[in-house]
């Protein structure tokens, strides 16, 4: 997996959701209980972890916004530090996995 595939997946995810407002946010995701603003923030969260993983970092606690309408710009800054950390592809491939299952039980 490439840096450039994984932004491909990234860029689909955040086009599907970077016009909703909040009640679409607030809606339940259709694989789950939970919220979608709440399985995108678990997904933001595991990227996160994915970095701090391949900078040697410890992991730290992704904060949860009161305004869901910025999943989608934290969703680009854990991406972005996950390249700029120099991720192997397989770390890559893990990363565009959880992106896809995320966008589809969306």
């Amino acid at each position: 997996m490439s840096a450039a595939e994984l932004d491909k997946v990234v860029t689909l995810l955040v086009r599907q959701v970077v016009h909703w407002q909040q009640p679409r946010w607030a809606a339940v995701a259709t694989a789950g209980n939970v919220s979608r603003a709440d399985l995108v923030h678990r997904l933001v969260q595991e990227i996160a972890n994915l970095a701090a993983d391949a900078e040697g970092e410890p992991r730290r606690t992704v904060p949860r916004l009161d305004n869901d309408l910025a999943l989608p710009d934290q969703m680009r800054v854990v991406v972005a530090d996950l390249l700029a950390a120099g991720a192997d592809d397989e770390v890559l491939a893990r990363a565009a996995a959880e992106v896809t299952a995320t966008r589809n039980a969306l």
